[in-house]
């Protein structure tokens, strides 16, 4: 399930450095600023996910639900608030892959963490 998932965070890096390339200045100039620099952050958070998740580290876990679940939350903004398109879209479908991606992942997390190196603690002073 981890290969999975950093699979999925990979994935998604590819998407928004191609929205990025692609894009030019603005790559999402139907939304606002704020929803366009959230979708642009994604270009560091996927692969931040995807490199701590293959490291087995518990971060990439709590990092990589952050990121689906307001991936989800974004995507559903940008699709059913700010489309005016009636009916199925590619862009509703899409959000809701990543929903259901953001679900499992938030299900599994509890049977996963045994398997991911705990978060690094401070050195205890002396």
């Amino acid at each position: 399930m981890i290969r999975c998932a950093v699979a999925v965070f990979a994935y998604g890096t590819v998407v928004h450095l191609f929205q990025l390339a692609s894009g030019g200045a603005r790559p999402y100039p139907d939304v606002p600023t704020w929803l366009a620099v959230y979708f642009v952050s994604l270009t560091l958070f996927d692969p931040l996910a995807a490199g701590l998740l293959a490291a087995r580290r518990a971060e990439g876990l709590s990092l990589g639900c952050a990121v689906l679940v307001t991936d989800a939350v974004a995507n559903g903004y940008a699709n059913y608030v700010l489309d005016p398109a009636v009916g199925v879209t590619v862009g509703r479908i899409g959000q809701a892959v990543i929903t259901v991606l953001a679900v499992v992942l938030v299900v599994l997390t509890p049977r996963l963490r045994p398997w991911l190196r705990p978060a690094t603690q401070p050195a205890s002073s002396r």
